[in-house]
């Protein structure tokens, strides 16, 4: 047996032992000679395996003495570990119950590919490839405006976009939800209006209430907000800010035509609105959409996105590109609240997948699996009632309607009773008018218990 696993059957036998009440909270674990002339392993083994349990807290080292069994830890009460069935169905609810859920249960609700979905083999190879980096990637804080390199690499892609900036307007932040917290503290202050889409991604909503924004919803069509809307706010409530996804919008898939994008750059202009335009979909295109930051050259428009819908969204690493005097005040900023900017480990690891041949031909493939699993999603909702509001043209959503009478709210509570994750509508409307939309993530509907335990709650009278 390898001695890692010496170790590990070393600790089994002493956790063992502590259940079993065989070692006493307190009590005193055997020598090191001598649970190792018993086991048949090396001294230096149960060191390792002691260690490793005082890290973990099932024992106690107390210096010149030895290890001791720890005192038992309290069980796991119901509302620990359980689903939160009584709170309100809020912004909040349907990321909570999609982090805190187990990770076996379904999760149609979430925003996140399945790990099978995302490039393990590139990501192991950059995960190996550490142990090499530089002492400093290891041990440093990262530098204000992150790697170069990666830096350099994302100019590259927004290039090849049509939109020419220089590594020096990129600004590396600790994630996509990161770098809009960043731009909310530079430019609003409690009470700014701010316009989002409605329906729009429910976290933007509950970020800006954290910030203390006053959010007003603009209708969001096929082609994208309705212009006609979006002026008449503009005018009337004065937003600092306006923020949208214009490429395979969350939650409903769609895509902004050029025209409206002209009209709504025109109207920020006119009524000073920065438009912050989140870009986190765009590698889930077919092709490129237009872009507000490309039209507009990033005078107006401040782009962010980040890796965690295609690479990884354990490896937390997110951009902001925008205007030179914006990028120095949101170095500062960054500075202040998080002292450096981007974990050297994350970034490393996000240039070697990027870097990395294989890369490219994951999201080609990646691409291709989500066009059919939007394809087999729709045609499984549509034997239940359920109807998509538009087919997009990319990417892992389905915005739907549910059939005549059903309460996604109710819908989804009677899910997560049985251990399935939904999102109801309202938690992505402002104005509180999708309560009988849902969106589905067509990546996350292959778990055999969805559609039945779905069929269920449909039928269920909350709904």
């Amino acid at each position: 047996m390898a001695e890692g696993g010496r170790t590990a059957e070393v600790m089994r036998a002493i956790r063992g032992r502590i259940a079993a009440r065989g070692l006493t909270p307190g009590e005193r674990l055997p020598s090191i000679r001598g649970l190792a002339t018993l086991m048949g392993v090396s001294p230096s083994t149960v060191v390792e395996a002691y260690e490793r349990l005082a890290a973990e807290g099932a024992v106690r080292s107390r210096p010149g003495s030895g290890f001791y069994a720890a005192s038992l830890a309290p069980p796991p009460t119901l509302a620990e570990i359980g689903p939160r069935l009584d709170r309100e169905v809020d912004p909040f609810w349907v990321s909570r119950q999609s982090l805190d859920g187990e990770p076996d249960i379904p999760k149609p609700g979430c925003g996140w590919l399945p790990a099978a979905w995302m490039p393990l083999d590139p990501l192991r190879r950059a995960a190996r490839s550490l142990a090499r980096a530089e002492d400093a990637v290891l041990t440093d804080y990262g530098t204000t405006r992150g790697p170069a390199a990666l830096r350099r690499h994302l100019a590259r892609l927004f290039a090849e976009e049509g939109l020419p900036v220089g590594p020096d307007r990129i600004l590396l932040t600790g994630s996509g939800t990161q770098a809009v917290d960043l731009v909310c503290r530079l430019l609003l202050r409690p009470g700014d209006a701010v316009l989002v889409d409605d329906p729009c991604y429910f976290n933007f909503q509950a970020l800006l209430r954290a910030h203390r924004a006053t959010v007003i919803g603009v209708p969001w069509t096929e082609a994208g907000p309705d212009p006609e809307w979006f002026a008449e706010a503009a005018a009337s409530h004065r937003p600092r800010l306006y923020l949208t996804n214009s490429a395979l919008h969350n939650p409903t898939g769609g895509t902004l035509s050029p025209a409206i994008a002209h009209r709504i750059l025109n109207a920020a202009a006119a009524h000073d609105v920065t438009i912050v335009e989140d870009d986190i979909f765009a590698p889930l295109e077919p092709e490129p959409s237009p872009r507000l930051a490309t039209l507009d050259g990033l005078e107006r428009v401040i782009r962010i996105g980040s890796f965690s819908k295609t690479l990884s969204a354990s490896v937390r690493c997110g951009y902001v590109a925008a205007r030179p005097d914006r990028i120095e005040a949101l170095i500062d900023l960054q500075v202040a609240t998080h002292f450096g900017g981007v974990s050297p480990v994350a970034a490393e690891l996000v240039a070697g997948v990027l870097g990395d041949g294989q890369y490219r031909k994951h999201l080609e493939s990646l691409r291709r699996r989500l066009a059919r699993a939007r394809r087999e999603t729709a045609e499984r909702l549509s034997a239940l009632g359920i109807r998509p509001w538009l087919m997009p043209r990319g990417g892992f959503y389905l915005w739907c309607m549910l059939p005549d009478g059903c309460d996604a709210a109710g819908v989804a509570r009677a899910a997560l009773r049985e251990g399935v994750v939904l999102a109801p509508g309202d938690v992505f409307s402002v104005s509180r008018t999708a309560p009988d939309r849902m969106r589905f993530n067509v990546a996350q509907m292959g778990d055999g218990r969805v559609m039945p335990v779905l069929g269920r709650a449909l039928a269920m009278p909350e709904a």
